[in-house]
């Protein structure tokens, strides 16, 4: 299988190839260079590998929640490369590849992003047999005292919420926090893991239906 998956929603900026189980990979926390680093990072993984665009399977992007800018700078660029060679298109949350990253560290984990003017972007998750997160609650935008645990389980954090928010976030949780990392950023190659089961599954949409995902309308940059 062939996947070629971009991500622009935070701080960082990443693009990745999965190319017959081997996954080659840019990346480079660079905010607001999102729009003249992108491409150049996809042409760079393609000379490396000297494919085209038409010889992917399906492109993949992190649809958002995040930045507004970088969530329509991944779904634009997304669009544009799908269109030129019609290419279905996989669109992956940002905070799933966030629990994704942490998927080895914990079974129930909980992604933040720092979402500006004092709230965050948040999900739930639990790592499944497969070893790819699934989602246990709608994705939120609330204030870090607002997010919702089961009092039974422990979690690991993982975002930049954890780490903007932390007291907040550790008072919330109390001794159900296992850990956090505040500085993760969702990553291509996390994309790529869920994509790759999207794919295998057939949930894939055509480039005019790839759509960004803000939760929250009010722009924050």
């Amino acid at each position: 299988m062939k996947l070629l998956a971009i991500e622009t929603a935070t701080e960082a900026c990443s693009a990745a190839v999965l190319l017959e189980g081997e996954v080659l990979f840019r990346h480079q926390i660079a905010p607001r260079q999102h729009t003249a680093l992108i491409l150049s990072m996809v042409d760079q993984l393609l000379q490396d590998t000297g494919l085209q665009l038409k010889d992917f399977d399906a492109l993949a992007y992190g649809r958002g929640p995040g930045a507004f800018t970088g969530v329509r700078i991944a779904t634009g660029v997304i669009q544009g490369l799908a269109y030129g060679v019609d290419l279905p298109v996989i669109p992956v949350s940002t905070l799933a590849a966030l629990a994704q990253s942490a998927a080895s560290t914990a079974s129930n984990i909980i992604s933040a992003i720092d979402a500006r003017m004092g709230e965050i972007y948040w999900c739930r998750y639990v790592t499944s047999g497969t070893g790819l997160v699934t989602a246990l609650v709608d994705e939120q935008v609330s204030s870090p005292d607002q997010i919702l645990i089961d009092e039974n389980k422990s979690y690991f954090g993982v975002g930049t919420g954890w780490e903007t928010y932390q007291s907040e976030l550790a008072t919330v949780m109390g001794k159900q926090l296992l850990g956090s990392d505040g500085n993760r950023y969702p990553d291509a190659r996390d994309i790529l893991s869920l994509a790759e089961y999207e794919y295998q599954k057939g949930n894939t949409v055509s480039a005019q239906d790839a759509l960004p995902v803000y939760i929250r309308n009010k722009v924050t940059g």
